[in-house]
């Protein structure tokens, strides 16, 4: 991402603050100390999915992603709000369930919506790490042409020469 914001001409930094394994709640603990230090002009929010294959609330979930969502916007920071779909073994409804967490937020808030960062290679396994969740390095490049016409929109235009 870095790269390609220089490339465009956008002067931003982009600052990696996501923990592995990170659920909503250890995002939401964290959030205003990363806030205060970094300041961002946009927030990209991909939190959800551990909270999702560990069977936690979707309500707490929601509650968590809509603070971290509240404390962005406060700070005049643009976010763009990251879906998660869930492996098919968890079943139809609950993965419905799960992404009405996501629409709802982008309703309810001036957010830009990524419904699933995946799209258009989720069921190929040569882009994922043996535990068949976490995208590989191959996958990176994919992953940012998914987000990039929203952080693209979501900066301001960059300044040429």
């Amino acid at each position: 991402m870095q790269d390609r914001l220089r490339a465009q001409g956008f002067p931003h930094q982009v600052v990696n603050r996501s923990l592995s394994g990170e659920t909503t709640f250890g995002g939401r603990q964290r959030f205003e100390r990363v806030l205060r230090q970094v300041r961002p002009s946009l927030v990209v929010l991909a939190l959800g999915a551990n909270d999702a294959l560990r069977g936690l609330s979707l309500a707490q979930t929601r509650q968590n992603l809509a603070l971290i969502i509240e404390k962005s916007l406060q700070q005049k920071s643009s976010v763009i709000l990251v879906g998660i779909r869930l492996p098919p073994n968890y079943g139809p409804t609950y993965d419905q369930q799960f992404q009405a967490v996501y629409q709802g937020l982008s309703k309810q808030y001036p957010v830009r919506l990524v419904p699933f960062m995946l799209e258009g290679f989720a069921l190929d396994e040569s882009f994922f790490q043996a535990d068949r969740i976490h995208p590989n390095a191959k996958a990176q490049p994919l992953i940012l042409d998914t987000l990039w016409p929203s952080i693209q929109s979501s900066l301001p235009s960059p300044s040429r020469p």
